[in-house]
């Protein structure tokens, strides 16, 4: 006898567990592309009408960006991706309550423009909406 299993016979339970899982893969498949400098993968990751804003201070200036919408962070994601070389990314602490989730992380990163490296914590507060990512807050520190 074969078994068919739909969204409505899974448990309350079960389904959290579904979607905590294919959030963190979301979240870890984000981290990577960002790493690897794939700017395609990342874009993938967001949806059209997504919220990116970044906040926080390098050794110099604060930094605060505020984007809304495909036409705005996909140029600030270029941007940020090209000057910026991330290397030994990981994530300390990865919380997620529903379709939220509160990541922190450290990431040694490599600037094209100073030819500085720096250890950085970073800690990114984000709301999934259907599936891919809808707000993206990201703090980020020089250590």
């Amino acid at each position: 006898m074969q078994s068919t299993m739909t969204s409505e016979t899974l448990t309350r339970d079960e389904r959290s567990m579904s979607d905590r899982e294919a959030i963190e893969k979301l979240i870890r498949d984000l981290y990577t592309a960002r790493v690897r400098g794939d700017l395609a993968a990342v874009y993938e990751k967001f949806t059209p009408s997504a919220r990116f804003q970044i906040a926080g201070a390098s050794h110099s200036t604060p930094v605060a960006v505020t984007a809304d919408g495909a036409a705005e962070y996909r140029p600030l994601l270029a941007i940020m991706i090209k000057t910026f070389k991330l290397s030994d990314e990981e994530i300390m602490t990865l919380l997620i309550d529903g379709p939220k989730a509160a990541v922190h992380w450290r990431a040694k990163i490599f600037s094209r423009l100073t030819g500085t490296t720096v250890v950085t914590e970073l800690v990114d507060m984000i709301e999934i909406r259907e599936g891919r990512i809808g707000s993206y807050t990201e703090f980020f520190a020089p250590r």
